[in-house]
């Protein structure tokens, strides 16, 4: 369940960095965060 939750937010997020809203709201930290939070299940695997 958390999986999935994870995966809609990372999607909305990608979305969201695509169309430019991050940039035009300052909020492209919001890809690092995705970035950080990817790199432990990456090593785990």
């Amino acid at each position: 369940m958390l999986f999935l939750l994870y995966y809609i937010i990372a999607l909305v997020v990608l979305m969201l960095h695509f169309t430019g809203f991050l940039v035009r709201h300052n909020l492209e930290w919001l890809i690092l965060v995705l970035a950080v939070t990817v790199f432990p299940a990456v090593l785990y695997l």
